[in-house]
């Protein structure tokens, strides 16, 4: 015979010749020497060594353990003490009643909503997230959520969790606040086949989420086609210096022509906006020079029209002066007192009147 002592917390299950003889608890307990035993922490999940359909024959040892049965389909949640510890998958497993307070909490994932009270302090628990998909859609974002590739709902902003089984989940996002369109150095041809460059944007916003990302593939680029296609057929139907007179125009036309063609895209254009019409090439050089001539032409008129306002001026003095002998006089006074600006130095010989010489030199015979 031999002595064994099982500790509190401790249990013994003893065999004999390797067959599972019964379960023994705390306390000391006397063994045949053809007998061994295995002892179990009651703290810790049941592994058996033997089959367990052979253990389980034992009402007693049965009766001592919790069965826990996880389906395929299933996940089971467990809390010690009310902490959670670990999730269970699909299998059998054993833990020793009694000792630990434990909850077993089962739940379906073959749904993919998550239906059952579960604390939030799980979702950031790696043990437990990795049977989750997570999807975030921002507060200024709304979603179309595809269940099997089939539209089922939309989402507005906020966490969105699922189960992670074997149905597909996607979602597709939208940006709902106002957003900005560039179309940058498009080229283009006038109706006299000159080559110019615009910069254009347009505002738009979607409307209906639906309609843009399921009934259509890349609403944006299908916009921008539509931009692009208007700008062209618009520039196309000038000449150069039509369209350069109607460049402020340009803006409006497009709205209204792209517009007409929003509706089926699910976004509506707010505003449409012109930054800049380039010339390229020799065209910059010669609307250059062009610009030179018309300016030089301006500057000819402008002059000739001051050398005809003063030579009107100064034939409308000479007839005045004509008829007005003490006119003709303070004119002639007025040039003198000019040509004695310029002059330095006057000689006067001795001979004479010297007033008499004086007006000699400055007076012109009438």
């Amino acid at each position: 015979m031999k002595r064994v002592r099982i500790n509190a917390g401790k249990v013994g299950l003893v065999f004999r010749n390797g067959d599972y003889q019964k379960v023994i608890t705390q306390g000391t307990h006397w063994l045949f020497l053809n007998q061994n035993i295995i002892i179990y922490d009651l703290t810790k999940e049941f592994n058996a060594t033997v089959a367990i359909e052979i253990l389980l024959k034992d009402t007693v040892l049965a009766n001592m353990l919790a069965i826990v049965d996880v389906k395929d389909d299933e996940l089971v949640l467990i809390y010690e003490n009310d902490n959670f510890t670990r999730v269970l998958q699909a299998g059998r497993y054993f833990y020793w009643k009694g000792f630990i307070n434990r909850k077993f909490q089962t739940i379906d994932i073959s749904k993919i909503y998550i239906t059952e009270t579960i604390d939030k302090a799980l979702f950031s628990n790696y043990e437990f997230i990795k049977y989750i998909r997570l999807f975030e859609v921002t507060a200024y974002e709304k979603a179309i959520l595809l269940v099997d590739d089939i539209y089922t709902k939309t989402l507005t902003g906020g966490t969105y969790r699922f189960w992670k089984n074997d149905t597909t989940i996607k979602i597709a996002k939208a940006d709902m606040r106002q957003l900005q369109l560039e179309i940058a150095g498009q080229e283009l041809l006038t109706k006299d086949k000159a080559n110019i460059r615009i910069n254009f944007y347009t505002q738009y916003k979607v409307v209906d989420i639906e309609k843009a990302l399921l009934e259509n593939k890349e609403y944006e680029k299908q916009l921008y086609i539509l931009m692009q296609l208007a700008l062209r057929t618009y520039v196309g139907g000038f000449t150069l210096d039509e369209l350069l007179e109607k460049k402020e125009n340009i803006a409006t036309a497009v709205f209204y022509e792209v517009s007409k063609n929003t509706t089926q895209l699910g976004v509506q254009v707010i505003n449409c906006g012109i930054r800049d019409v380039i010339l390229t090439g020799d065209m910059k050089e010669i609307m250059n020079q062009v610009l030179i001539a018309q300016k030089k032409a301006q500057a000819n008129v402008i002059t000739r029209r001051e050398e005809a306002a003063s030579t009107r001026s100064l034939l409308n003095t000479a007839k005045l002066m004509e008829d007005n002998q003490m006119l003709y006089k303070l004119k002639e006074m007025e040039y003198v007192e000019k040509i004695a600006d310029k002059v330095g130095e006057i000689t006067v010989s001795g001979n004479g009147n010297m007033v008499k010489q004086l007006k000699e030199i400055f007076a012109v015979n009438k």
